[in-house]
């Protein structure tokens, strides 16, 4: 008698230990996911900052209000600029590109119309 009692009670407490691990994986899932876009995020925004802020150097010391900036009063120094950062730009871009941190991961749709990555 004490036995089936016994298995009565044990019954739910495993159920219920069942249910917490499936909660805990889940709750480290979710975490896990939200690692990976966190990184992603992080990931644009370091490489976001690594092209504009060379360009911004460059910019700001050509704006600046100095009477004697080199070659400030040669006739393409303007286009020389952009020239330069054009190329700095890109020359930062390939960069990530062969690190590829930059389109490193493809993203798609599966049939329940839920964005994916790959």
């Amino acid at each position: 008698m004490f036995k089936e009692h016994e298995n009565n009670i044990s019954q739910p407490n495993n159920t219920s230990n069942d249910y917490q691990e499936i909660l805990s994986d889940q709750l480290n899932m979710y975490h896990t996911s939200i690692r990976s876009k966190l990184n992603d995020i992080m990931k644009f925004l370091t490489v976001f900052s690594v092209i504009f802020i060379p360009l911004t150097f460059i910019a700001r010391n050509y704006g600046t209000n100095f009477e004697y900036v080199p070659k400030l009063s040669f006739k393409y120094s303007y286009f020389i600029m952009w020239f330069v950062m054009i190329v700095v730009a890109i020359g930062i871009l390939l960069f990530f590109l062969k690190l590829k941190m930059v389109l490193s991961h493809k993203l798609s749709y599966n049939s329940n119309k839920k964005l994916t990555h790959k």
